[in-house]
């Protein structure tokens, strides 16, 4: 490829990436404003620029224990999809025959069933058994997302030879042992994808947190999120101030992943 064209298509790709993250720059930029500001010129910034709105912002959203609620269930959810996704993917590409095929396109089948559609049910079988917290919650997360988590993995575990399996098995590993230590490392760059889409997902859920853990003290980002939208609606330098606040945390474990999650989308493009 010529240097021009290299430079041509980078021009390109610069501008098309700045439409693309315009929108969020907005959004911080009318952050930084006072509510006269984001009317006169909402589009750049204006002379009343302060912080203040996101001191408002974290404090009216409880920001520390909605962020605890959140971390914690997220971050637990994703170890435990991880975890048990990575093991059901290993077990279902190594061991082959015909349960293993069902176990796999039953794994497929049910991430076409709508949420909407076992929401009522599933929240019923819980409540019956007083088990409505954050725990259950976790264990809600894991049974919803497992299935496209193991279909990612097993992917990844077709593309790793066999021949590492059978060499430790000589050397007198145990399958655990072979899978702990050899295989799951060599698809680091799927656990990565598999990480940042799952607590993108789980980080960003307002439904299921709103049927589960909706009580005082347990309130998640988006659920505090959404109320405190309602409360400011006319205050929109307040609401964009916690918008940022809620992005910020996601954003930074996308930057800490981002480049597992090249590898893995570019590994899938080779394959």
């Amino acid at each position: 490829m010529k240097k021009s064209t290299k430079i041509l298509l980078g021009f390109l790709f610069g501008i098309i990436a700045l439409f693309w993250f315009y929108p969020f720059i907005i959004v911080i930029i009318n952050a930084l404003k006072g509510k006269r500001g984001i009317f006169q010129n909402p589009l750049w910034f204006t002379r009343d620029f302060t912080f203040s709105n996101f001191k408002t912002a974290y404090q009216a959203l409880d920001f520390t224990s909605s962020f605890f609620n959140s971390l914690v269930i997220t971050v637990a959810s994703v170890i435990v999809i991880t975890l048990v996704s990575a093991a059901a993917a290993y077990a279902l590409s190594r061991v082959k025959g015909p349960f293993s095929s069902i176990l796999y396109y039953l794994c497929a089948g049910t991430m076409l069933i709508p949420f909407q559609s076992i929401m009522i049910p599933l929240l019923s079988l819980f409540g019956k058994v007083n088990f409505l917290n954050r725990t259950s919650l976790v264990i809600m997360n894991t049974g919803l997302s497992v299935s496209l988590s193991i279909i990612l993995f097993y992917g990844a575990f077709q593309g790793v030879s066999k021949t590492l399996d059978e060499a430790a098995a000589l050397d007198g590993a145990y399958p655990f042992k072979i899978f702990v230590y050899i295989i799951f490392p060599a698809v680091s760059p799927m656990t990565g994808t598999v990480v940042i889409l799952n607590a993108m997902k789980i980080w960003n859920d307002y439904l299921l947190p709103s049927l589960v853990v909706n009580k005082d003290g347990m309130y998640t980002i988006p659920l505090k999120m959404y109320s405190f939208f309602g409360e400011t609606n006319s205050q929109w330098q307040l609401a964009l101030a916690g918008l940022v606040l809620s992005m910020v945390p996601i954003i930074i474990l996308f930057l800490l992943l981002q480049k597992q999650v090249m590898t893995s989308v570019t590994e899938g493009a080779i394959k």
